[in-house]
């Protein structure tokens, strides 16, 4: 029989702990767009709907690695969300504002 996580997680060392919640953490900072959606409680058709698009295509948009960004623009807002463009280095990290919608 399969025990609760509470009870497993309440067996782990504090540093254990620790790299779980960072791991976690790390993972939903790096969704595809597929497990964004999800994640949002949104089906492709309700996406298609929102984008005025249909189901197809956005089952396609999503298997992609190459794309506009005034496309991910277009699916980051209809989620109801903003896309930000971050260009990290050792350094640091600068936003991309060349990228913002123009109102």
């Amino acid at each position: 029989m399969a025990k609760p996580f509470s009870i497993l997680r309440d067996k782990m060392s504090p540093e254990a702990r620790q790299r779980a919640t960072e791991l976690a953490d790390e993972m939903i900072r790096e969704m595809r767009l597929t497990e964004l959606r999800n994640a949002l409680g949104v089906s492709q058709d309700e996406l298609a709907q929102l984008m005025d698009k249909k189901q197809a295509a956005i089952s396609r948009f999503e298997r992609r690695s190459d794309m506009h960004i005034s496309t991910l623009r277009e699916f980051i807002a209809a989620l109801g969300g903003r896309l930000q463009v971050i260009a990290s280095f050792p350094e640091g990290s600068y936003h991309i504002n060349q990228f913002e919608e123009e109102n």
